[in-house]
């Protein structure tokens, strides 16, 4: 039986849309939140519950002038998707998302590649930043893996604002990677 992981079909990318909305908010809860979280490696579940995103807050990214929703579709099935915005010098990548069940088959990586393709091509960036949870050592392993380096530069998780999830720890924080999208 075919899974997820053995399709061949390349992804095809595209900037999303109002009407990608809720299947966009549906596919990064399924990826970081919740018991469906857990069928990936990218799951959150253990240090945050409740919403990772809202309907609001990816149609704002939608719709900002600034900012690309990119969606990877195979086989006319949304299973991926990643927010890149532009920030003069840098862009700025997050809202990573791919359907658990496609986790682990090179997916991600061809999403990457494509965000830090748009950002170098489309708006000129030189370096590609994100941040994430520190405590996320696997995580961040994979992306220093394809080329981001630590700063030790930390900001504040938002505690106290559910928007971002429910904390299961008193000490997280965001630390930002960074890649040079010249070499």
């Amino acid at each position: 039986m075919e899974t997820a992981r053995s399709r061949t079909a390349a992804p095809i990318f595209r900037a999303a849309t109002a009407v990608d909305v809720p299947a966009l908010v549906a596919l990064v809860e399924s990826a970081y939140r919740g018991d469906a979280s857990r069928a990936g490696w990218t799951t959150e579940a253990d240090l945050l519950e409740g919403q990772r995103t809202d309907p609001e807050g990816v149609l704002a990214v939608v719709t900002d002038e600034n900012s690309r929703l990119l969606v990877a579709d195979v086989d006319g099935e949304t299973v991926a998707c990643c927010h890149v915005e532009h920030r003069g010098t840098h862009a700025y990548f997050g809202m990573f998302a791919v359907r658990p069940a496609a986790q682990g088959g090179g997916l991600g990586k061809l999403v990457m590649a494509e965000a830090e393709r748009l950002a170098r091509t489309e708006w000129g960036a030189s370096e590609m930043h994100m941040t994430v949870i520190r405590q996320r050592d696997e995580l961040i392993a994979w992306y220093e893996r394809r080329g981001y380096r630590r700063t030790g530069r930390m900001s504040p998780f938002p505690y106290g604002d559910e928007r971002f999830g429910i904390p299961q720890r008193d000490d997280l924080e965001f630390e930002l990677l960074v890649k040079d999208l010249a070499a």
